[in-house]
């Protein structure tokens, strides 16, 4: 773990996991790949951006020159693979960007990793997914590694489809790599499409709140920080070919997100009844019921587990976003606006 290809690190998980990682590995250089989309935001990164051992690459995963060319200029011997288009409503609404760079992207990756790699023994392909591919759990039971994969939109099928991809590389070619699926993540960075931050601005602007169908999703809620430790341990520690569900142990109904949301930000900013900008909304299709991941695993064999509850994570959470308003609205532009117009105005 020296000289590491981060994919998509201009995104929320992606810059939070590279902070991270140069705050505690002097020794380790990093070079950022990312394509720049409405979700990657350098801003998220200004701090390091002078740093010797960081450097920013604007390009394609779907272009193989361009990775091929830092494999050159830098000899990757690690690749962290966050790059995907990621939120389920966009998806939705066009599913062809995500079949390109979810799938392949990340096909792209590997080929370059199996032709530059001659000798593995201190390489490492981690491919960062999600829970959604297990599809939807009923009342109860859990998301083991061993979950049959059940998709439900084109973005978690897309996820799946690389999933398949990056471990046939393990099989076939021998690439030394490792799979972890994660939990809904939360915190500082993430784009206002996502649920718990679309809600915050919601509520800081006084406008209405959509909640699709009767808000009784429940998704696990896993704090970014601890997903960043979760990863740096799985580069560290774990064994060839193994995946890893990383969950926050926090199991929590959409509308029960969005009333302490409500009631935070009145907290913090001396406003009230918040929760009266509430309006439950026509559900997306395919919207799945239940996600709760079993992190055992990464427990038991890598001696993970997150540090944040979700009281002390959301209330870090709403504060950055209070004080971080000229983030917020400087990404709030005229894609950001569409997008909201097209998935929301009719329901609203």
């Amino acid at each position: 773990m020296k000289n590491i290809l981060v994919t998509g690190g201009c995104g929320f998980i992606g810059s939070n996991f590279i902070l991270y990682m140069l705050e505690k590995h002097k020794d380790i250089k990093i070079v950022n790949l990312d394509k720049l989309t409405y979700a990657g935001n350098p801003a998220n990164l200004i701090e390091i951006e002078d740093n010797d051992n960081y450097f920013f690459v604007r390009g394609d995963i779907c272009n193989e020159k361009v990775i091929l060319d830092i494999f050159e200029n830098h000899n990757v011997n690690t690749v962290v693979h966050f790059a995907a288009e990621s939120h389920v409503d966009r998806s939705i609404l066009g599913p062809e960007e995500f079949i390109r760079t979810n799938v392949f992207g990340t096909f792209c990756l590997l080929e370059v990793c199996r032709k530059f790699w001659k000798d593995v023994s201190d390489k490492k392909f981690l491919h960062v997914s999600t829970d959604e591919v297990y599809g939807s759990l009923g009342e109860t039971g859990l998301f083991t590694e061993n979950t049959s994969y059940d998709p439900s939109s084109p973005y978690s099928a897309s996820k799946a489809s690389s999933d398949h991809i990056v471990r046939s590389y393990n099989r076939t070619f021998g690439l030394p790599i490792n799979i972890t699926n994660c939990s809904n993540n939360y915190g500082p960075y993430q784009f206002p499409e996502k649920l718990i931050p679309l809600v915050i601005d919601r509520i800081i602007d006084k406008k209405e709140i959509p909640v699709y169908g009767k808000g009784d999703n429940v998704r696990d809620w896993l704090f970014v920080k601890d997903h960043c430790k979760a990863i740096e341990t799985v580069l560290v520690n774990a064994s060839d070919g193994e995946t890893y569900n990383v969950g926050g142990n926090n199991e929590i109904t959409n509308i029960d997100i969005v009333r302490t949301l409500c009631d935070l930000v009145d907290e913090f900013t001396k406003s009230n009844n918040s929760q009266n900008l509430i309006k439950f909304v026509k559900d997306r299709p395919g919207h799945d019921k239940r996600y709760a991941i079993d992190a055992s695993k990464i427990k038991n064999e890598l001696d993970w587990s997150p540090e944040y509850n979700f009281k002390t994570g959301i209330r870090e959470t709403v504060l950055w976003y209070i004080n971080n308003r000229k983030w917020v609205e400087n990404i709030k532009t005229g894609d950001y606006l569409k997008y909201f117009e097209d998935q929301y105005n009719e329901r609203l």
